[in-house]
């Protein structure tokens, strides 16, 4: 029995045979194929019937996702980050109210 595996866009797979890793970056039911990218960034294009004879597996997707990515070295990805707090996602300090700027709305038209 054919195990039928089907094509998810952002979904890893591996193939059984070689052991080739890659992801399903576009897929076209009515035309017919189905876009690849291998994790060194190799973009690939298969119709549905090969697509369907590959002895497919899911995969679990790469540790390191910076394969295809030229210029990102793995040593980069938490290079300069920390955790933050919410008060650091708040330049200007607090933000009034709902309720506040509705009512400086009303005031504002009443003085009309």
């Amino acid at each position: 029995m054919v195990q039928r595996i089907e094509p998810v866009v952002g979904e890893w797979y591996a193939h059984r045979d070689k052991g080739q890793l890659f992801q399903v970056v576009a897929v076209d039911a009515d035309a017919g194929w189905i876009e690849l990218q291998d994790f060194d960034g190799g973009v690939d294009e298969v119709d549905l019937d090969t697509w369907r004879a590959m002895p497919l597996e899911h995969a679990e997707p790469p540790e390191d996702w910076t394969g295809p990515v030229d210029d990102v070295e793995p040593d980069d990805i938490d290079a300069g980050q920390s955790a933050s707090a919410a008060r650091d996602w708040r330049p200007f300090g607090e933000l009034p109210a709902r309720e506040d700027l509705e009512s400086d709305e009303s005031d504002d038209s009443d003085a009309d």
